[in-house]
């Protein structure tokens, strides 16, 4: 295991077991797994027959996270195709896929991580029917949407804001006070939605389109000499623009191994596809530029063709991807696979 410098945690989270569903409104028992996957894979190049944590990918930015006997939920988004969700003044997007899993049928889930405050991310129905005590790691705006803009009875009671390079130190239900705690650092990653120029200034005034987040996800323990040392380390990279903000990122973990990359790609374009003036997420060519910058040992592409708003699909990632000889470093997963892998 390594460590990584960084400053003292904003917040430390105990998770407590939990046999309830993620709905306030949802069966009294949940399922106890997820659905099978339809696939498993491994790492591409040097597999392991000792995996310990698996990924599952639901669709959109919406993974679900298993180890240590915990599940993290990222940017729950379970709407069906022909499903309409509001990106900003006067913006919609149509989704014309479905979710691996729909949100009634998940097995527990311990912790949510949501990069942003927004539809696709996080839908309306999904705000409206999560239990209210499930805690969420996310942005501080997020935090004020979820908690001071609700009423009383509407407002999620376990919401942790992170700004960039702030930190969660999150320690799992699972632990053995005699031997070392597994825990999570979750780290804010920096993002931007909005180019930087006028246009991002005047989005700052304006609110059209929420600040984000990427992640840094530490799978790791505290051992009994106090610190945390990561076994398995994931950047998220949420929806942002290949900014210059990004290169602090290897900057700051020089030395340590990014051994995952999820990466948030399509070339979302607003208004709309008929009218694609700017581009807010990456595109395939702008995703090769963060791969190269990053350096992960594998990456996993997310958030590609859910929304009729994504204009670089796929197809266009993988052939940059055998442009660029990196075809060893990238696992792609279809709605409903699984990517399995070993935390040290």
């Amino acid at each position: 295991m390594s460590s990584t410098p960084s400053a003292e945690p904003k917040h430390c989270i105990t998770l407590s077991p939990s046999s309830s569903p993620p709905t306030r409104d949802g069966k009294s028992a949940p399922p106890s797994t997820l659905p099978a996957a339809k696939a498993s894979k491994n790492h591409p190049t040097a597999p392991s027959n000792t995996t310990n944590a698996s990924l599952f990918f639901v669709g959109t930015a919406t993974t679900i996270l298993e180890w240590q006997g915990i599940r993290l939920l990222t940017d729950p988004n379970f709407l069906h195709a022909g499903d309409h969700v509001h990106l900003g003044p006067g913006v919609t997007g149509t989704r014309v896929t479905n979710p691996a899993v729909d949100l009634e049928d998940l097995p527990n889930i311990d912790l949510i991580l949501l990069s942003h405050y927004h539809a696709d991310h996080f839908d309306a129905k999904v705000e409206a029917s999560l239990r209210r005590d499930l805690p969420i790691v996310t942005t501080p705006h997020a935090k004020e949407c979820l908690v001071e803009k609700k009423e009383a009875t509407e407002q999620f009671t376990q919401v942790y804001d992170l700004d960039h390079w702030e930190t969660s130190l999150i320690t799992l239900p699972s632990a053995d006070a005699d031997k070392s705690n597994p825990m999570i650092r979750v780290t804010g990653m920096p993002g931007k939605h909005v180019p930087p120029g006028l246009l991002s200034q005047a989005n700052d005034l304006l609110g059209a389109v929420p600040p984000t987040n990427g992640w840094m996800l530490e799978l790791g323990a505290s051992p009994s000499t106090g610190d945390f040392r990561s076994g398995y380390r994931i950047y998220i990279s949420g929806d942002t623009l290949l900014i210059d903000e990004l290169k602090e990122i290897p900057a700051r973990y020089k030395d340590q191994k990014i051994d995952l990359m999820l990466i948030h790609l399509g070339g979302t374009t607003i208004p709309g596809p008929k009218l694609p003036l700017l581009m807010v997420t990456m595109d395939a060519e702008q995703g090769i530029g963060l791969m190269k910058l990053i350096g992960a040992d594998v990456t996993i592409p997310i958030h590609f063709d859910d929304y009729d708003v994504f204009l670089s699909p796929l197809e266009d990632f993988k052939k940059a991807v055998e442009r660029e000889n990196l075809g060893e470093k990238v696992v792609y997963l279809d709605r409903g696979e699984e990517f399995k892998f070993r935390v040290k």
